[in-house]
């Protein structure tokens, strides 16, 4: 039978809580690569056709921060 073992780069603290997700952060961002995405602004005039489910549009009318 084959022992393996793993040993962390950093101690893992499994029970964490919230006040350990920046540094866990931290230490995930160096894996993951933001891809270069060449972004322009788009012209008022060519945004139409947007509608919205009468549904949405009464929730969005009932909370406080989008009302009126």
């Amino acid at each position: 039978m084959t022992n393996l073992k793993f040993h962390a780069p950093v101690p893992v603290d499994l029970e964490g809580d919230l006040a350990s997700l920046p540094g866990d952060g931290a230490r995930m961002a160096p894996h993951w690569a933001v891809p270069r995405i060449a972004s322009r602004p788009v012209s008022p005039a060519l945004i139409h056709g947007v509608s919205v489910p009468p549904a949405s549009a009464r929730l969005l009318d009932a909370m406080e921060d989008y009302g009126d």
